[in-house]
């Protein structure tokens, strides 16, 4: 699949999507990356704000398969991952796929759910596997865990462990409208529900074929560098008790190549790392809590990363046919 191709497509999703989502096309943008970068999604807002419409259109747009469970305190492992149960008519145990046997599974107030329940989704998230009673059954590709939590309550909550967290590849929110955008949004649904009306515009075959396309995706030795220096950047800063993993340079990366895709280029380019960033790394790191209570965020202090570390020039990460290009108009 060509790159060119895959923006095209990019484009109409988003275009959609925002048939039904007013604004946001950042988010918008977020969602289709962690889906291209075969990644997870996690969605932190106030309840209300269109993170479950979100995930209903994305998968509606392009012909996935979707599902969604409500965690709860009560619900177990076996309710998400299926169980075996005893087959009457045939005699003999059969397995019951749960909901996880989809394209994309919303994963409602994550943090609702016990530890235990939570842990279900790590080999999932990670192998695109499920195991029970010792049998390990495939799951279905496209796949994508899209979550979400309420930061506000966390009254019956239990949050994410480091290791689940970790396995999300990009943090996201939606943010409040503002006037224009609420205005808008009442007038899309006072007459109906805009999600019921909008079309298929791409299909699984289309993620998948731009999956492999990823490694079209150029990238220099200077962008890697760069991509290094800020992740080891993360865990040598005082404030913070736990920097970005391997897996969290990865994660970067990825995001980066899809970035640059979605913005027309074939290079990775440092705007791209930058970019992703803190949807990246801000739900990988830990702040002692020194920081914590003196109101700073971990956005706040990746943001001073990267204005602390050097940035490549972008004539030095363009492909070597682009850099004769740009030195032959000059």
């Amino acid at each position: 699949m060509d790159l060119t191709d895959i923006k095209s497509m990019a484009d109409r999703v988003t275009a959609n999507i925002q048939r039904v989502i007013v604004g946001k096309r950042e988010t918008i943008e977020l969602a289709l990356i962690a889906l291209i970068a075969s990644g997870h999604l996690l969605l932190e807002d106030v309840p209300g704000m269109g993170k479950t419409l979100l995930a209903k259109a994305l998968a509606r747009s392009l012909d996935l398969d979707f599902k969604r469970v409500q965690f709860t305190p009560d619900l177990l492992p076996a309710d998400i991952t299926g169980l075996h149960y005893f087959n009457q008519k045939e005699g003999e145990f059969t397995f019951r796929p749960g909901p996880v046997f989809t394209n994309i599974l919303l994963a409602d107030e994550i943090n609702r759910a016990t530890p235990r329940t939570q842990s279900s989704l790590l080999e999932c998230m990670e192998e695109r596997q499920v195991t029970v009673d010792g049998q390990t059954f495939p799951l279905n590709e496209p796949f994508m865990v899209i979550a979400t939590q309420n930061p506000v309550e966390i009254r019956g909550t239990f949050p994410l462990p480091e290791a689940q967290l970790d396995r999300f590849l990009i943090k996201a929110g939606m943010g409040y409208p503002d006037t224009g955008e609420g205005i808008a949004i009442l007038k899309r649904f006072k007459d109906g529900q805009p999600l019921e009306e909008i079309d298929t515009v791409a299909g699984p075959d289309e993620i998948l074929k731009a999956r492999q396309s990823l490694s079209n995706v150029y990238v220099c030795d200077d962008v890697l560098r760069y991509i290094m220096a800020i992740v080891e950047r993360t865990r040598k800063i005082p404030e913070f008790v736990l920097g970005a993993s391997p897996r969290g340079s990865q994660a970067l990366l990825k995001a980066a190549q899809v970035h640059a895709i979605l913005k027309g280029r074939d290079y990775v380019s440092p705007d791209d790392v930058k970019a992703m960033t803190k949807p990246v790394l801000a739900h990988r790191v830990v702040l002692k809590g020194a920081a914590g209570f003196k109101g700073t965020d971990a956005g706040q202090i990746l943001d001073r990363i990267l204005a602390e570390v050097p940035v490549p020039a972008e004539a030095d990460v363009m492909p070597e046919d682009k850099q004769q290009n740009e030195a032959g108009l000059d």
